[in-house]
This record gives C-alpha cells, structure tokens and sequence, in this order.
C-alpha cells in the first residue's frame, strides 16, 4: 500500500504571471535539490481552464512516498520544505496539505510540518 502527500491551493482569482513564475522557479529548484533521483519529487499538476465563478484551484500536485523507511523522512521534510515555499509566495490562498487523510498543520514560523520529522 503506497502513502501519498497532496498539496492544493483555492481562491477565486487566478494565479498572476508573477505568481506563475514563482511557482515554476520553486518547483523547478525544489526538483533539482530532491535527494533521490530514483523517487518521486515535488509535482505540480497543470491546472487547464476552469469556471471563473468559482473558487478554483489554482496550484494542485501530489508525491507517492518512499517504499524505503530510511528514505522516507528526507523525503516529507524536502516536499513539507517545498510545498512551504509555494505557500509563501501565494499567501492569500486557500491551502490543503495532507498525507492520505492525515492533514498536515500550518505553522506560520515553521512552514508544513509533522512531528519528529526534523532532528
């Protein structure tokens, strides 16, 4: 059975260019710097059109995690550092982070963060 970490961020306007090239900058910095080339990374699934009226989705991806217990904890700590990241360059979103249907709290020092996951 494979556990996955999912991150989404909501609100009714869309995401600027400026944002849209924060967003890129991240992932594209994040996925370089990830620690096992042979695993899943950060991924950003692309977001298409969608109804104007509604909130919508406006940043959305996923990561399976690691079958290899010693590589599990490197592995949340860089995508909870990474999906951190993108929150604070598009703060006035709405944003869901969770591992399966664990969420993971927000701590406005810390960033996305689960307990004993930094030693």
């Amino acid at each position: 059975m494979s556990v996955s970490l999912y991150y989404s961020a909501y609100r009714t306007t869309p995401l600027t260019e400026t944002e849209s090239a924060s967003v890129a900058r991240i992932v594209a910095v994040r996925m370089a710097s990830f620690p096992y080339e042979d695993e899943e990374s950060l991924y950003v699934y692309d977001q298409g059109d969608q109804d104007a009226d509604e909130p919508r989705q406006i940043v959305a991806g996923s990561t399976k995690m690691p079958f290899d217990p010693t590589r599990l904890m490197p592995v949340i700590a860089h995508l909870l550092d990474s999906v951190s990241e993108l929150r604070r360059a598009i703060p006035d979103a709405e944003w869901r982070v969770h591992m399966d249907d664990l969420d993971v709290p927000w701590d406005e020092a810390e960033g996305y963060t689960l307990p004993g996951i930094r030693t």
